[in-house]
């Protein structure tokens, strides 16, 4: 590493959500998938939209079966894997990005499966030292939590768990105790992709975890304009944005940069 950052790992996220907090407004935290459409393209689509003023990043790992995920974030990853981009490929992106001066706060998110092979012990080390602030495993429920929350406790990393509309009270309990960063929250049952409107039930939604947690919440799937980013902008802590990019991004890079541009934009109005 040639860039030292003052803050790392969950600390670098606490101060993420307290920046956001003093400007009354919800952090942006958007997704791109390492290795799509292809390495260099990916790390120049993260450095325009950090320059843009985003809060964080989810950086994706493709894998070759991301149950999670709506065809949009597929078909990106399945260029990504047909690319050969492999974890170590992301985690050296991470390590580029920090030495290109970005100092926004990187969670890597990828499934289980890879990184079991590649290591969790290996690999929460591994993306200490890449300049990665914490993991998200959408297919690692909390039940699992050992198999990464020691060694991510070790090296400072925050440890992300998932809920969703139809988490039940004992759900919601076991994944606050695990969480550390943030909880994900699911804004829908159903998979990734951009929607026109988001569900009339969040804000009833987000006030029942209000009530069971003080960790942040951050709110994935669905969120895709400048128009939804406004109505975020006091419910929750974080958004997350990441098929509405990627098909920004396939129309062409400027309409991309746009997109992330306008969404900064419109929570800080």
């Amino acid at each position: 590493m040639t860039l030292t950052r003052e803050l790392q790992g969950t600390a670098a996220i606490e101060a993420m959500f307290a920046r956001a907090k003093a400007e009354n407004r919800a952090a942006f935290l958007p997704y791109f998938c390492i290795g799509y459409p292809n390495r260099q393209e990916s790390l120049r689509a993260i450095e325009s939209v950090a320059a843009a003023g985003v809060d964080g990043f989810e950086i994706g790992m493709p894998f070759s079966d991301p149950i999670a995920d709506g065809p949009t974030i597929q078909a990106a990853t399945q260029i990504a894997l047909e690319n050969g981009t492999t974890v170590r490929v992301c985690l050296d992106a991470v390590e580029t990005l920090r030495e290109k001066g970005l100092s926004q706060p990187m969670l890597m998110m990828g499934y289980a499966n890879p990184l079991l092979a590649y290591g969790a012990d290996r690999f929460v080390r591994d993306a200490c030292e890449a300049g990665a602030d914490g993991l998200i495993v959408p297919d690692l429920p909390p039940e699992e939590a050992a198999l990464f929350a020691d060694s991510c406790a070790r090296e400072g990393l925050a440890l992300v768990f998932f809920l969703a509309p139809t988490s039940n009270d004992k759900r919601i309990a076991m994944a606050t105790a695990n969480a550390t960063g943030f909880i994900y929250v699911v804004s829908l049952t159903g998979i990734t992709g951009a929607r026109k409107e988001l569900p009339a039930y969040l804000t009833d939604y987000i006030a029942r975890l209000r009530a069971k947690t003080g960790v942040p919440l951050v709110l994935g799937f669905g969120i895709s304009s400048p128009a939804h980013a406004r109505q975020l902008r006091n419910l929750t802590d974080g958004f997350i944005v990441a098929s509405a990019l990627i098909r920004a991004w396939e129309r062409g890079f400027d309409d991309m940069r746009a997109l992330a541009a306008e969404i900064c934009e419109a929570i800080r109005e």
